[in-house]
């Protein structure tokens, strides 16, 4: 194959953020209930926890700039993939809930650096090579990865107990991460140049509603991703397929729609459709209380569309920007990051003072209307 082909640098990326998200990160989500019900946490211990992996993950957004900004880059990612998949092999036997909450913040931390760095180094690489358009489908990692936790959950939940749960995503873990993070370390040093950081302001007239509007995004879509299987418990629905394998199997082929739409109709047109569809999704459980149907159609159109909000919104944001580089995916992240800290926040509130998780939902909502307002005052920009 080609050293010009995009194959590899996007399995690398891609496979980096199977480690990272869908191992480490969401891999989570399904494990709520059931670390529950084996009395390992209450509802809002996993929420705190939650808490503390997305301050992880915006702190180690600013690492990875730090450590871009002082040309620490390359190591920065190897070291952050082989990090977090360590960490998922320490997440196994861990019993002690300060020492969870620690392991959470460096899996967030783990996770913020290379989803900051491996994205940003393979989509200027791309772009080097006018293949920019092809950047979306690295993010085919975190939908497989949802995919792969989902079934590695269900099928050893009815012989691991506990904390012995995260045994199987550590073994996958390691390999994947090995592989990849060597990968993209020689690839960034050999044959991916990259266009030089002019450090001009990221935040202008141009560029301010669709920063704010991506951080609607976060809270909007952080909620249900984070908590769907635990709202299916607390309204006592034993739902088969589970949301979650609903909302991994949905993020697959959204990859694909959403890249191809962005290619046909913008970048910015894309968004708007899309935050359109996540206000959908979390309107569902409001229009459809206490159902199987409620859950599974928020399940299927978040899944379905919150990877799309990623990928374009780098795109976007990078024809805005075209010489920020990794700065720019830093600030985004940053932007997300902090709107995901605020979605556990709301609902360990929520609970705290007597409200039901679902109830805490409305948030969500508000956010996502609120992203697409604001993207609809984003001029359209061509790549």
């Amino acid at each position: 194959m080609s050293a010009r082909s995009p194959f590899w640098p996007l399995i690398a990326a891609a496979t980096t953020l199977i480690v990272v998200h869908g191992f480490g990160r969401f891999i989570y989500t399904p494990l709520i209930p059931l670390l529950v019900s084996d009395g390992l946490l209450t509802l809002q211990q996993a929420a705190q926890l939650a808490t503390w992996n997305y301050v992880g993950y915006l702190a180690g957004a600013m690492i990875a700039l730090f450590a871009y900004q002082n040309g620490w880059g390359r190591s920065a990612l190897l070291a952050g993939v082989l990090g977090n998949a360590v960490i998922t092999v320490m997440q196994i036997g861990a019993d002690y809930f300060p020492y969870m909450a620690g392991l959470r913040l460096a899996n967030g931390i783990t996770n913020g650096v290379v989803f900051v760095l491996a994205p940003a180094l393979v989509l200027e690489w791309l772009a080097v090579r006018n293949k920019a358009t092809l950047s979306g489908l690295m993010y085919l990692g975190v939908g497989v990865g949802l995919l792969l936790s989902n079934q590695i959950v269900e099928s050893t939940a009815i012989w691991l107990q506990g904390n012995d749960r995260w045994i199987p995503a550590a073994i996958i873990s390691l390999p994947l991460a090995l592989w990849s993070g060597i990968y993209l370390y020689r690839l960034s040093s050999g044959d991916a140049p990259v266009s030089r950081d002019d450090h001009s302001a990221l935040w202008d007239k141009q560029s301010t509603p669709l920063f704010l509007s991506y951080f609607g995004a976060g809270l909007g879509y952080i909620l249900p991703m984070t908590f769907l299987p635990a709202v299916a418990q607390e309204w006592n629905i034993d739902v088969t397929p589970s949301p979650w394998l609903i909302a991994a199997i949905a993020s697959v082929p959204a990859i694909f729609i959403w890249n191809s739409l962005g290619n046909r109709l913008g970048d910015r047109n894309a968004l708007i459709l899309n935050y359109t569809v996540q206000a959908a999704s979390i309107g569902a459980i409001f229009i459809l209380p206490g159902t199987e149907q409620g859950l599974w159609l928020c399940a299927a159109l978040m899944g379905g569309s919150f990877l799309g909000a990623v990928f374009l919104t780098q795109r976007l944001a990078r024809a805005i920007h075209p010489h920020q580089g990794p700065r720019l995916s830093a600030a985004l992240i940053a932007l997300y990051g902090v709107a995901q800290l605020l979605g556990p926040i709301v609902a360990e509130a929520g609970i705290h003072l007597g409200a039901t998780l679902a109830s805490t939902f409305i948030w969500g909502l508000g956010a996502c209307v609120w992203a697409l307002v604001l993207m609809l005052r984003v001029a359209s920009t061509k790549r």
